[in-house]
């Protein structure tokens, strides 16, 4: 059996799966985001649970929203304060007696599109996530790849280009990144980064969802607004394609919904590659929330 664990700010939860990636048992509790003997009994009783349940002992995979340093075993998460800074991943193999693999939860959702069944035999896959912010995770033949430091996938955070700039004009204000950073992509790419760039040029706030309406409706603003959009999507994708040269692209986050991607960025992006590269294949993410507690199962599937 596989257990996956998706600790967000709010609740873990605990998916089960057989030796085929089936779901077979799932189960959320609140997440004790500011007590950490408490965290830690959170995931010992949902694993006793389901060792329980199926008489036998899973192995364990977490993913978490922040940074893991895999030579200190530590994670960094705001999310969760109680576990800033915390040895995480060796208190969690103590206190549930067996191996835990711990890692961005960005890295699973990548890890687990890549271990979806139309999308394995693809040796290389980019995960991008378009939602709140502009995440990443690289997997190379089943395996994510968390770098040195535990930040390899933090595209969101490459600064915008002199192209982009271009693009955007002064009709755009250069904010400042939660990174702590200005003019990182993901202040522009992202869904608030959507909105933003709308309300700039024309005046108006709307949600994403109502720009999007907008643009099936044939609005002259709206469809400017996405063609300028995937201008810039392209130049991001084109510098991040060029580096690690996937064969797959998945897209998850709420922007990944909107069917106009799948449809205009494949034009738009070849100008952005270098000059004998191919296009990736690019889709949109099969498993959206429950990518999370699976792609932390599939930590454990090359062991």
């Amino acid at each position: 059996m596989y257990y996956g664990f998706d600790m967000g700010g709010t609740k873990i939860e605990l998916a089960v799966f057989d030796e085929s990636l089936n779901p077979i048992w799932q189960k959320r509790v609140p997440t004790p985001k500011d007590d950490y003997q408490a965290l830690l009994n959170a995931f010992r009783h949902l694993t006793e649970e389901a060792d329980t349940q199926f008489n036998g002992q899973g192995k364990v995979g977490v993913g978490i929203p922040g940074i893991v340093n895999h030579e200190k075993g530590t994670v960094f998460t705001t999310n969760v304060p109680a576990a800033k800074y915390q040895p995480l991943v060796y208190d969690l193999a103590d206190t549930l007696q067996r191996p835990v693999k711990v890692e961005n939860d960005a890295n699973c959702f990548a890890l687990s599109e890549a271990w979806a069944p139309e999308f394995k035999n693809y040796p290389t896959v980019l995960g991008l996530i378009l939602g709140t912010g502009v995440g990443g995770g690289f997997v190379t033949h089943g395996k994510a790849l968390p770098g040195k430091n535990g930040i390899a996938g933090e595209i969101g955070h490459m600064n915008v280009t002199l192209q982009g700039a271009r693009l955007l004009g002064n009709q755009v204000p250069e904010v400042m990144c939660g990174c702590g950073k200005p003019a990182c992509f993901e202040t522009y790419l992202s869904g608030p980064g959507f909105e933003r760039i709308y309300t700039s040029f024309t005046g108006e706030q709307k949600s994403a969802i109502e720009i999007i309406q907008l643009y099936y409706q044939g609005d002259r603003n709206a469809k400017q607004h996405v063609e300028r959009y995937i201008d810039l999507l392209g130049m991001f994708l084109g510098q991040v394609l060029t580096i690690l040269d996937p064969d797959l692209v998945v897209i998850g986050g709420g922007l990944s919904q909107f069917d106009g991607i799948y449809q205009l960025l494949p034009d738009v992006l070849p100008q952005y590659l270098y000059g004998i590269a191919n296009l990736p294949a690019i889709e949109k993410a099969r498993y959206g929330d429950s990518g999370g507690a699976r792609g932390a199962a599939c930590l454990n599937l090359l062991d």
